[in-house]
């Protein structure tokens, strides 16, 4: 094969994958203007607004918050509350920051302080799943207690188990909300790295264009 016609086989191939990818880097646009607005207009008809730079600060310098600083340091990354203070929930960002850093410290802090008869009952850390257990536990010592007539232990549970069973249903509106929103979160991604595969796209078919031009040019200046 001649070096003239082998020229133009490559410069013909390279135009033909610069069109493929051009068209592909449409589709993947597409994909992810697609994924923004979904993620937008879902969100959007939630209706959520970050608590204001205020508000935050309130909260912050609240006396009855104090404890619960003692008992744990909040996760890196809640300066976003900050960031996004007082706007409306729009973004898959602004979705993994509000259900992380927001719904999830308000959990944390009201798992660490429920108290009953002033007494803290321990459960930082606890969960829906896990504060099954915990209720399955105090509905057994209530049981016996009953059966050995101690009333005023039996009593004592009973208070528990209701603290227990209350902070389950705070937990399990809590998880479902923020697991929601980090699934808007994940959709978001996606479109994210969609538009960047697009723009991948877009600049491996100029270099091929150019390659392209080349490979014709250099065959028009090569003898037959």
């Amino acid at each position: 094969m001649s070096r003239r016609a082998l020229d133009l086989l490559f410069a013909s191939g390279a135009a033909a994958i610069a069109v493929l990818m051009v068209v592909l880097g449409f589709v993947l646009a597409d994909q992810a203007a697609f994924a923004e607005d979904y993620v937008k207009e879902q969100l959007g008809e939630q209706k959520i607004t970050f608590a204001t730079a205020e508000d935050l600060k309130k909260d912050e310098e609240n006396p009855a918050n104090a404890e619960y600083k003692k008992i744990t340091q909040w996760k890196e990354g809640s300066s976003c509350l900050n960031e996004y203070a007082g706007k409306a929930m729009t973004t898959g960002k602004m979705a993994e920051c509000y259900g992380n850093y927001y719904i999830g410290m308000h959990m944390a802090r009201t798992a660490a302080l429920t108290k009953v008869d002033g007494q803290n009952m321990g459960w930082e850390g606890q969960t829906y799943a896990t504060l099954g257990t915990v209720r399955t536990d105090l509905s057994a010592k209530i049981a016996a207690a009953k059966t050995a007539n101690n009333t005023e232990e039996a009593a004592k549970l009973q208070k528990q188990l209701d603290a227990a069973t209350s902070l389950r249903s705070t937990m399990q509106t809590g998880e479902t909300l923020r697991g929601l929103l980090l699934t808007s979160y994940g959709f978001s991604i996606f479109g994210d790295k969609a538009a960047l595969a697009s723009t991948v796209c877009y600049l491996g078919a100029v270099v091929l264009v150019i390659i392209a031009a080349g490979g014709f040019v250099h065959a028009a200046m090569t003898r037959k």
